[in-house]
C-alpha cells in the first residue's frame, strides 16, 4: 500500500466520522436539562449516598474464573473438527489441555475462589 493511499484513507475515515458526529448533532432530538434528567435512573427510588461503595472480591474473582473457562472451551470446538484429522497426537494434546484446566480449577477451589459469598 503507497503512501498517498495512506493519507487518503485517513482523511476519508476523518471525514466520514467527523460529518456522522456533525449531522448526529444537528439532526438528533434535543431533551430538556432537568436535573433528572442527569440522574443514574429516571425511576424508581431516587439514588441516595456515594456510588463509590466497596464490593467483595469474591464476586470479581468468580467472574474471572468464569470468564477464563468460557474462553478455553472456544479451544474444544477446532479440536473436535481436526481430530480424526490428526489422530493421537490431537488426543494427547487435548488431555494435556484439560490436565492443565484441571488444576487450575482445582487451584481456584482450593482458594476459595469458587465460593459464593
Amino acid at each position: 500500500m503507497s503512501s498517498e493511499s495512506l493519507v487518503l484513507f485517513f482523511i476519508v475515515g476523518v471525514v466520514l466520522v467527523g460529518g456522522a458526529v456533525l449531522f448526529s448533532h444537528f439532526v438528533a432530538p434535543s431533551f430538556s436539562k432537568s436535573p433528572a434528567k442527569f440522574e443514574p435512573y429516571e425511576c424508581g427510588i431516587p439514588a441516595q449516598g456515594n456510588a463509590w461503595i466497596q464490593f467483595n472480591v469474591g464476586y470479581y474473582l468468580f467472574a474471572i474464573v468464569y470468564l477464563i473457562f468460557d474462553v478455553e472451551t472456544v479451544f474444544v470446538f477446532p479440536w473436535g473438527v481436526v481430530m480424526k484429522e490428526i489422530g493421537l497426537r490431537a488426543f494427547i494434546e487435548i488431555v494435556i489441555f484439560f490436565l492443565i484446566l484441571g488444576l487450575g480449577l482445582l487451584y481456584a477451589w482450593k482458594k476459595d475462589a469458587l465460593k459464593w459469598v
